[in-house]
């Protein structure tokens, strides 16, 4: 028989494990397929943004292209055009451009 189906018998308590354990087993889902990858990803992007360079290509979240001119402590300096730069904070530069093929 199988017991764990069965409806506990009258006066008989329910086991609190089993009270739990689809909301346990919800918030492990959740883990794994949400929580977890989203960390992963902003985890990468923190190591992306301490790696620039200069003379990186980059993009920003504005959707601005630029050159990577000069990197301070919370800015960067980005080349757009020839005489062209603009003080863009880090947290706001999300791709590296220098392996995309350039459109003319």
């Amino acid at each position: 028989m199988n017991y764990l189906l069965m409806a506990p018998q009258q006066g008989a308590e329910q086991n609190p494990l089993m009270t739990f354990l689809p909301m346990i087993l919800v918030i492990v889902v959740f883990y794994f397929f949400m929580i977890r990858p989203q960390m992963k990803k902003q985890k990468e992007l923190r190591k992306f943004r301490e790696s620039l360079a200069k003379g990186d290509k980059v993009v920003t979240t504005g959707g601005i292209y630029g050159k990577v001119a000069d990197i301070k402590e919370n800015y960067v300096l980005l080349q757009v055009d020839d005489n062209v730069k603009l003080r863009v904070d880090k947290s706001a530069v999300v791709k590296d451009m220098s392996d995309v093929p350039q459109q003319k």
